[in-house]
């Protein structure tokens, strides 16, 4: 199902510095790609158009790759509601518009999980979105995730665009946010442990009831997942998806509670106390996991185990102490 001349000219991985980004520009270039262009938070704001549309005039590329996004976990979104919204609509608008006038020829929107509503039918297929109501903790970013999807479709049947998009479930590893608020769980459970351990603390607090049940993905698995979309044909991709229900989920089809990913990060760490859990604090969506079905079809499957993703996410932490404040 794949075509390789689709990567052929500049590629454009918006959000290369990110967790998500820096995996794809791996993946891209252990096939082979020489062919990028980069620019910093610094170097372009994504959030102004006019930036923006200069540099897709300069530039050209003939792909793009749409993983910068304001991102973060249950405080984050409760605490910046209208910065989630509002950078996230604007990063994706302006990047696909300018797309479009600069005639891209393949360009993938990275989505969200959160997109689907909070009591969606487990698990959860990609024909659930806007069937019901949204997780009211990170609703603000799920719009805005939404929209993105729309965007793209909207610019595939008025202008003929080839414009994918890939919902990915809680993604974590190399690159990821350790910091102590703003932080997703994964690796906000991995500072927390390790931190525990060092202070050899006798127990650890872990914020609602430990019952949600949680899909991850290692992000060389999404990255992975990314490249592989991106490769297949036009003709085949559509032959998967419809118009209005273009997107694809992106996950292991597996998932576990919060209390078993606790206990699996504390093994990783090496931390030996008690674990608590504070069930005055939030749990958000009961339960998220996504129907894989589609990209299985296709010919992808993940490869990283949660066990082997885990250490390999540890060992990134040790080494990244500078992003984990």
């Amino acid at each position: 199902m794949s075509n390789p001349q689709c990567c052929d000219g500049l590629i454009y991985v918006a959000g290369h510095q990110g967790m998500v980004g820096s995996a794809i520009v791996r993946v891209l270039r252990s096939r082979g790609h020489t062919q990028f262009v980069f620019r910093t938070r610094a170097q372009l704001d994504l959030c102004n158009q006019s930036e923006v549309n200069r540099f897709f005039e300069s530039e050209r590329p003939a792909q793009v790759y749409l993983a910068a996004a304001k991102v973060g976990g249950i405080h984050a979104n409760n605490t910046y509601p209208a910065e989630f919204i509002y950078d996230n609509l604007m990063v994706e608008a302006n990047v696909v518009h300018a797309a479009w006038k600069s005639g891209v020829q393949r360009l993938l929107f990275l989505g969200s999980s959160c997109i689907y509503p909070r009591m969606a039918t487990q698990p959860m297929a990609e024909n659930a979105l806007l069937t019901g109501k949204l997780e009211p903790t990170n609703e603000p970013y799920a719009v805005a995730k939404i929209a993105g999807i729309k965007l793209c479709e909207s610019y595939n049947r008025q202008y003929g665009c080839d414009f994918r998009s890939v919902m990915p479930t809680n993604l974590y590893g190399p690159g990821d946010n350790y910091h102590t608020e703003n932080s997703h769980v994964i690796p906000a459970l991995v500072r927390r442990f390790h931190e525990a351990m060092i202070a050899a603390a006798p127990e650890v607090r872990i914020w609602g009831t430990g019952t949600p049940r949680r899909e991850f993905l290692f992000v060389d698995d999404m990255a992975e997942a990314c490249v592989f979309v991106m490769s297949i044909g036009a003709a085949d991709y559509a032959a998967q998806t419809t118009p209005m229900e273009s997107h694809i989920n992106v996950g292991t089809g597996e998932d576990m509670t919060i209390g078993d990913l606790a206990r699996l990060v504390a093994k990783v760490v090496g931390y030996r106390g008690s674990i608590q859990f504070d069930s005055t604090k939030p749990d958000g969506t009961p339960r998220k996991l996504l129907d894989v079905s589609r990209l299985a079809r296709m010919g992808f499957l993940p490869q990283v185990s949660l066990e082997a993703g885990l250490r390999t996410a540890y060992q990134d932490f040790l080494s990244s102490a500078p992003r984990a404040k």
